[in-house]
């Protein structure tokens, strides 16, 4: 005699677990400023609040928070990348081991985001009334280069969804 069983898991992707992955965002920006000095608090704060909506709403492609210098994303510098993980699993990484001592002369912090197709897809009414939930409305502006290369080394999942980071490394 066999025995065949089939397990069935279905799981909503809710607030809680958006803070879940953006608290680990700005606990890697909280680093961040440690050692080099910004952000600022009261922008961790708004970048977390920014992050969880974006999440929660699939709203988010990618964002990079870091330093840039000559047009370039420089070291330290992270970017996001949203995905839906579709049944499948991912590592669910600690935050943190931003790399210290990079040279950050002349540099500024910035941040970029882009959005997912989600977003290209909603109507104007539901657009402008998730741009009123938000700590602060962003611009437009090209997309700055890295000077160096990205590597990934972080996951963080939740809820069926996943933020892939990666690093600016110098070359």
């Amino acid at each position: 005699m066999s025995y065949s069983y089939t397990i069935s898991k279905t799981e909503s992707f809710t607030v809680t677990h958006a803070r879940h992955m953006a608290a680990k965002v700005a606990t890697d920006l909280k680093r961040m400023q440690r050692l080099y000095g910004s952000p600022s608090d009261a922008n961790i704060a708004n970048y977390e609040a920014e992050i969880t909506e974006f999440m929660k709403e699939g709203y988010l492609g990618t964002v990079t928070y870091g330093f840039r210098r000559d047009g370039n994303w420089i070291e330290p510098t992270l970017r996001y990348t949203a995905r839906d993980l579709a049944g499948s699993s991912a590592n669910d990484d600690d935050p943190g081991r931003v790399r210290p001592s990079a040279n950050i002369a002349g540099a500024t912090f910035y941040s970029y985001m882009t959005y997912s197709a989600a977003w290209d897809t909603a109507s104007a009414a539901d657009k402008g009334a998730f741009e009123n939930r938000l700590p602060f409305q962003r611009g437009s502006a090209s997309e700055p280069g890295v000077n160096g290369y990205l590597s990934e080394d972080r996951t963080y999942s939740s809820g069926g969804r996943a933020l892939n980071r990666a690093s600016v490394r110098s070359y």
